[in-house]
């Protein structure tokens, strides 16, 4: 029996024909090129945490989702395995198999899926995730555009290589250590501060979600890309890769804490 593109049974309601609704077709989407597997992970993780495939419910197909998403199969498997790593989705084999979404479960077993910090809005998480965006962002295209030379340029390098030499368990101070060494070297005291600031705030809320090591290595790939623009002069360059890095981070918030 085919499933439905939905990939939920007896979802309710019709359309004027007496079709079933598309309901995943108002989250699923093609996703940028730049952050595949990020956005794709939010929006899958959206369908299940707003129940448009319920709890036992079989999500569609590979080839569909893969097909919605605009990703490959690779890279949709790879966030399939997560989903399952954090217990929210199984994979079953056979003639009836697929990918079904598992029940909740128990807060006492697992402390709950991430949350965001007690007090804090949507309203504030995104205004600091659009602040994030704009200081770095310009961070990026004033180092670009005023060039990195001799000592400053070997900070750099070296925050990078850092990074890239990390513990799992290290990685997102040496990451945060990066975006900071950036931001220092634009030149704009003022915008170091106020980088640092809205950065404590991001941390908290990174501090809540998985490290997953896909997004890690995709990361690392837009932190070499972003230090090459810088280094060359890139401006334009260095901005689109910082205004990319930041919206894959974006998304995986989104999809984690939503």
């Amino acid at each position: 029996m085919n499933e439905s593109p939905s990939g939920a049974v007896g979802a309710p309601g019709r359309t004027a024909d007496g079709t079933a609704p598309d309901r995943l077709a108002h989250v699923l989407r093609p996703v940028r090129a730049g952050n595949g597997f990020e956005e794709a992970l939010e929006q899958i993780l959206q369908v299940i945490r707003l129940g448009l495939v319920p709890s036992g419910g079989r999500l569609p197909a590979e080839r569909e989702l893969a097909e919605r998403l605009g990703i490959s199969r690779v890279t949709l498997r790879d966030v399939l395995r997560v989903l399952q790593d954090e217990g929210l989705v199984e994979s079953r084999r056979g003639r009836y198999g697929g990918t079904f979404v598992r029940p909740p479960a128990p807060a006492d077993a697992t402390g709950g899926r991430p949350r965001l910090p007690a007090g804090v809005t949507w309203a504030e998480v995104e205004d600091t995730l659009r602040f994030r965006e704009v200081l770095e962002v310009g961070a990026a295209e004033l180092c670009a555009a005023e060039g990195l030379t001799g000592e400053r340029a070997r900070r750099l390098r070296d925050a990078l290589a850092a990074t890239g030499d990390a513990p799992l368990s290290d990685y997102r101070r040496r990451d945060t250590l990066l975006h900071l060494t950036l931001a220092e070297l634009c030149g704009s005291p003022s915008l170091a501060a106020r980088y640092a600031a809205v950065r404590a705030s991001l941390n908290d809320l990174l501090d809540r979600i998985p490290l997953l090591v896909r997004n890690l290595e995709h990361s690392q790939r837009q932190h070499t890309a972003l230090v090459e623009a810088v280094l060359e002069g890139d401006a334009e360059g260095a901005r689109e890769v910082m205004r990319e890095h930041c919206a894959g981070t974006a998304a995986l918030l989104r999809g984690f804490l939503a």
